[in-house]
This record gives structure tokens, sequence and C-alpha cells, in this order.
């Protein structure tokens, strides 16, 4: 298992809380979801509502073994908004959307229990 998805693993260097609000976190919400065929493990391609301050981002998402497209429509999850774009594959990545691994090593989305305005930063 990678050492990001080992729940064994012990936890990261101490950083102080001034690095922790670099990191910008946000809620939105899937507007639309696709298979992302040419990717080398099972993926979707997400566009996600953040709101008007950050508006919709793409993100490719290794989400495809517990997800079905259809399932995350209108669904909340949780995005790194601030990391630069990526290109993956064909596709340029623009947010990190976040999950856990599950027992299998497979990604489970990481969403607020409750519906909260799309935007909405983790703090």
């Amino acid at each position: 298992m990678h050492l990001l998805h080992d729940p064994e693993a012990p936890a990261a260097e101490l950083i102080d809380f001034d690095t922790f609000l670099k990191v910008d976190i946000r809620i939105g919400t899937v507007v639309s979801a696709e298979p992302f065929a040419k990717a080398r493990k099972p993926s979707h391609i997400l566009m996600i509502d953040f709101g008007p301050a950050i508006g919709t981002k793409k993100s490719s998402a290794q989400i495809a073994v517990n997800y079905a497209p259809d399932d995350l429509v209108g669904r909340q999850v949780a995005a790194v908004v601030n990391f630069p774009p990526r290109q993956i594959g064909p596709v340029m990545s623009e947010v990190l959307t976040l999950g856990f691994a599950d027992d299998a090593g497979e990604v489970t989305l990481f969403a607020p229990d409750k519906a909260v305005p799309n935007g909405s930063r983790l703090f």
C-alpha cells in the first residue's frame, strides 16, 4: 500500500498554522462527471462548481471504483483549489479532489455531512 494510503503510517512532519492556511480547501458541487477512459487508473473527469469567487473547475479524480458518474452529479466534494493546474494525460486538472483510502486502497470522497454553500473554506 502507498505510504499516503497506509493507516499505519506515522503522522507527517509538524507544520505551523500559517503553512496550513496556505492550502485552500473548498467545497463544491459536482455539476458533471464522465469516465476518463485514457487514465491509467479508474478515474472520472469532474466539473465542480465552487461558487462565484472560484467558479467551476475541472478535476481528474481516481474514484471510478467506488463511484459511478451518475452518482456524483449534485454531490458536494472537498478539493484543494490553489494548486497549479496539472496535466493528467490529455486532461488539465485544475483542482485536487480529496478523499481517503478505503480498506481496499480505493478512494472514498471527503465531504461535509450537511450541505454547505459552494466555495466554503475548510478551517
